[in-house]
């Protein structure tokens, strides 16, 4: 088995601009960068951490434009299903996060680093689902 398509040195410069982009809204705001949290915060309106909030999300758009545009030839996007399979799988990982309190990434990245044992719990709980659905997945032949 191979892995197609593997770049250690961009996945580590990725790996690394997460991290401190955790890092510096958890020191510089006293804020957890979970990002379906916030996304999903902003969307109520909440009052005195609007402006932060926006400005996070806006930031989030703006880098994937500015990505885009800097390296089309790099970044492929296809979209295997319809518009409206894909706003629905939006809308079932929205509530999946609200349901979870976090993603996987917002646990994995933020939870772990705060030490968080919910966290952890919650990281070891999606790796292991993970883990048991490929094996399935394989031994079935679907993979």
């Amino acid at each position: 088995m191979t892995i197609a398509n593997f770049t250690p040195w961009s996945a580590l410069v990725g790996g690394a601009l997460i991290g401190t982009a955790a890092a510096l809204t958890w020191w510089g705001l006293g804020r957890i960068a979970g990002v379906s949290n916030i996304f999903g915060r902003l969307l109520t309106f909440e009052r005195g951490h609007w402006g932060w909030r926006l400005a996070f999300v806006a930031g989030l758009f703006a880098v994937g434009v500015v990505a885009k545009l800097a390296f089309d030839e790099h970044i492929a996007f296809e979209l295997n299903g319809g518009e409206w399979q894909m706003v629905l799988a939006g809308l079932l990982v929205g509530y999946g996060t609200q349901l979870g309190n976090g993603c996987t990434s917002g646990h994995g990245v933020c939870g772990i680093g705060r030490l968080s044992p919910r966290s952890i719990v919650a990281t070891l709980c999606f790796m292991a689902t993970g883990a048991i659905a490929v094996f399935a997945l394989r031994q079935g032949g679907l993979l």
